[in-house]
C-alpha cells in the first residue's frame, strides 16, 4: 500500500515540471520582443513628433523601416508601423492620398550633441526657425508645421538653448531605411532646454544645408528637456 502512494507522488513533481517548461515555450518571439520594447521606453529622452515628409518624382510604393543601432523604440505612430510602413506617396507629399507625412515618437539613450548651438529669447523663436529650417533645407510647409506645432509650445521660459542634430548626430540613434532609396534624404532634430538666463557658453554651428533635387524625404523632430 505504501509503494502505490508514493509512486503517485514522484511522478507530480515531473508532472508539474513538463507543463511548466511548456508554457514558457509558448511565449512567442512577438511577445518577448514587445517586453523588451516596453523596457526600453522607459529610458532615454522622448523624440517628439518627428514629422517625415516624402516626395518621390513620380507617385510609387515606399517602404520606411525605422533602426535604432543604440537602442530605442517607438512609442507612438500613425498611420501605425508594424515593424514597417508600406505606403503609397505622391509626387505633391500625399501619403495613401491621405496624410501629409508619416508620424512618429520614440525614446533613443541620450547620445546627442550638446557642443554647439544657438540661445535665442521666446519672442524671437519663430523668426529663428523660419530662418534656420529655411537655411537648413526645408520648404515653406515643413517649416509651417514645425512653427505651428512648436511655438506654442515654448511659452515657459525666456530663453531657448537650442542643439542642432544633423544627420550624422541622429544616425546614432535612429537610422531610416527607404526603399526605394530618397536622392537627397534631409534629416534633422532640434534638442531644445528652457533657460533663465543667456550664460550657456556654446560654439556657432555651421549650417548643413541639404538638396532638394530627385526623390527627397525631409524630416524634422524635436527633444524638448
Amino acid at each position: 500500500m505504501k509503494s502505490k502512494i508514493l509512486f503517485p507522488l514522484l511522478i507530480l513533481p515531473a508532472v508539474i515540471l513538463i507543463f511548466s517548461s511548456g508554457c514558457s515555450d509558448e511565449s512567442s518571439p512577438t511577445e518577448s520582443a514587445a517586453e523588451n520594447e516596453i523596457i526600453d521606453t522607459t529610458q532615454g529622452p522622448v523624440v517628439r513628433k518627428p514629422n517625415l515628409y516624402l516626395y518621390p518624382k513620380t507617385k510609387c510604393s515606399v517602404s520606411v523601416k525605422l533602426e535604432f543601432p543604440s537602442g530605442g523604440s517607438i512609442i507612438e505612430s500613425v498611420p501605425e508601423y508594424s515593424g514597417q510602413w508600406q505606403v503609397e506617396a505622391d509626387p505633391s507629399g500625399k501619403i495613401n492620398n491621405q496624410y501629409d507625412y508619416l508620424f512618429y515618437e520614440c525614446r533613443t539613450p541620450d547620445l546627442y550633441q550638446y557642443n554647439y548651438g544657438w540661445i535665442v529669447e521666446r519672442d524671437s523663436l519663430l523668426n529663428f526657425f523660419e530662418d534656420n529650417l529655411s537655411k537648413t533645407g526645408f520648404s515653406e510647409n515643413e517649416i509651417r508645421d514645425f512653427t505651428e506645432y512648436w511655438i506654442p509650445r515654448l511659452l515657459d521660459y525666456p530663453f531657448y538653448v537650442i542643439y542642432p542634430q544633423y544627420s550624422s548626430d541622429i544616425e546614432k540613434l535612429i537610422r531610416l531605411n527607404i526603399s526605394p532609396r530618397p536622392d537627397n534624404l534631409i534629416s534633422f532634430f532640434y534638442l531644445i532646454k528652457g533657460s533663465q538666463n543667456k550664460e550657456t557658453i556654446l560654439s556657432e554651428p555651421l549650417i548643413q544645408k541639404a538638396k532638394r533635387e530627385g526623390f527627397v524625404a525631409a524630416e524634422w523632430g524635436v527633444v524638448l528637456k
